[in-house]
């Protein structure tokens, strides 16, 4: 059976090793990248450059996007030389990024329309993992597209989770990240308050993780709050477009989050601050800087 030929757009740092991945793996892939230096590890393995989200689309059996927004994922569904414009009956979409879910339910909707399928497949873990095929996968839409795509999905992952309906993937991310960011925003918030207050950190952290709220969130605040070492890889911009996702998402189930606002509150600060590019620890500076 011939493989699939795969179109990719978003060549970042975890698209770019997710690429790389694809074609050690045998993959042929047609690709659109923001940059040039982006671009040219994929083209130099053999990859085909599209010039716009149409052409990739007639030219790929799955399109695969790892891209920041959901704004951004729209962006490239519609127009007319949007992915929607030159899509083939029978392909399917895979949207690995974070993304809103009534967003993605409403692309999926119109696809459907075409003849072609979608996947939401949020990821877990880092781009040294993408690179090796070893990514945690949270796959969701219709059971017969997400078995058709699930072979490629399995050398991209170790761990490919299906969970159900179209935008269920998106949701469990997004949970998943509400409760990862709160909890390193409550840590750091808790370092800040012992420094002012002259307790010793490192004996803090001692004493913390002794006990149940030990887990590695805690360990990597420590590492900076304690050490200055910022090494969780994940940064203030995303993590506050990522709960601002969630805040919109309860919204539309006609609820409140007042806990996940606060979160949203916090890192819109360290944005106001400048400190968007830095790991979501580092918002343990605003804290000293504001008095806890």
């Amino acid at each position: 059976m011939t493989a699939p030929i795969i179109g990719f757009i978003g060549l970042g740092l975890m698209g770019g090793n997710m690429a790389e991945c694809l074609q050690n793996n045998g993959y042929d892939l047609v690709v659109m990248g923001r940059t040039r230096s982006a671009l040219e590890p994929a083209l130099a393995r053999g990859a085909v450059e599209a010039s716009t989200p149409k052409e990739l689309a007639l030219a790929s059996d799955i399109v695969m996007l790892c891209v920041t927004t959901s704004e951004v994922v729209e962006s490239l569904i519609y127009g007319d030389e949007g992915i929607l414009a030159g899509i083939k009956p029978g392909t399917t979409i895979i949207d690995f990024g974070t993304s809103i879910p009534a967003s993605t339910q409403k692309i999926g909707a119109d696809l459907d329309a075409k003849g072609a399928g979608m996947i939401d497949a949020p990821l877990g873990r880092t781009p040294a993992h993408a690179k090796d095929g070893l990514l945690n996968i949270m796959a969701a839409g219709d059971m017969d597209t997400y078995v058709k795509v699930k072979p490629v999905l399995d050398v991209l992952g170790e761990n490919v989770f299906y969970l159900g309906a179209l935008g269920s993937g998106h949701v469990t991310k997004l949970i998943n990240n509400f409760m990862g960011m709160t909890t390193v925003c409550a840590m750091s918030q808790a370092f800040a308050v012992a420094k002012r207050t002259g307790i010793d950190v490192q004996q803090l952290f001692d004493i913390m993780s002794a006990g149940p709220s030990n887990s590695p969130f805690m360990q990597f605040c420590k590492n900076y709050a304690v050490d200055g070492i910022s090494d969780l890889g994940f940064s203030i911009a995303n993590a506050a477009k990522d709960i601002g996702y969630f805040v919109q998402m309860t919204q539309n189930m006609n609820t409140r989050a007042e806990i996940a606002e606060g979160t949203a509150a916090n890192l819109a600060a360290a944005l106001e601050a400048g400190m968007g590019h830095g790991n979501v620890p580092e918002i343990y500076d605003l804290f000293v800087q504001r008095g806890a």
